[in-house]
């Protein structure tokens, strides 16, 4: 299968193709705020973008298409991790940046329509999935930085580390349908903290 990256209208253009491109990405996201995956259409992408119906089915192929090149420049968007200069900072402003995204009214309901999309398109689930592994391995560094300071035990997997902080901020937003806070991050942040300390992520 295509990696994200691949797949018609995710390669980096500039000049006018770039600017056609930030209108249509614009107008993808727009619309599955509004309206959600399944509400999706090329035509009212291309009438808000101000661009032809041909371009994007040219370039995009298919509203799938629109949503994996939106979730590319997503990542691309996405802040580097933090470097606070203790594990226990930067474990706490991932989880920060966690609530920050799904509480942002555009930015939370465009990854709500990614994630309803992502159980019924694999080509949606794909890039979903590729959205949260390059942010996982981003932040995955803050867990080697600690593991180099001495903070964790070496062989800790610094992938898992950041799943296990970020995973039951999802649920909230994603099963229970439960408010995501600063204070549910704070109790994610030191349960993962102690595992990690304790070993736990070591293969």
């Amino acid at each position: 299968m295509d990696s994200p990256a691949r797949v018609a209208g995710t390669v980096r253009p500039g000049g006018r193709t770039a600017r056609v491109r930030a209108a249509v990405l614009q107008a993808a996201q727009d619309e599955l705020v509004e309206h959600g995956f399944h509400g999706l259409t090329m035509d009212q992408v291309a009438v808000r973008a101000g661009v032809g119906k041909t371009t994007l089915y040219r370039r995009w192929g298919s509203p799938a298409g629109l949503v994996t090149d939106l979730m590319v420049e997503l990542a691309e968007q996405s802040s580097p991790h933090a470097d606070t200069g203790s594990i226990e900072g930067d474990l706490r402003a991932n989880a920060m940046a966690v609530v920050e995204a799904v509480n942002d009214g555009r930015l939370g309901a465009t990854f709500q329509a990614m994630i309803a999309a992502a159980t019924c398109d694999e080509q949606a689930a794909a890039a979903l999935r590729a959205f949260y592994l390059r942010r996982i391995e981003e932040w995955a560094g803050v867990v080697e930085l600690a593991v180099g300071r001495g903070e964790l035990p070496p062989g800790t997997d610094a992938t898992e580390v950041i799943r296990a902080v970020s995973a039951p901020l999802y649920y909230l937003l994603v099963v229970t349908r439960e408010p995501v806070t600063a204070e549910a991050a704070e109790r994610s942040v030191r349960r993962a903290l102690a595992a990690a300390k304790a070993g736990a992520f070591i293969p």
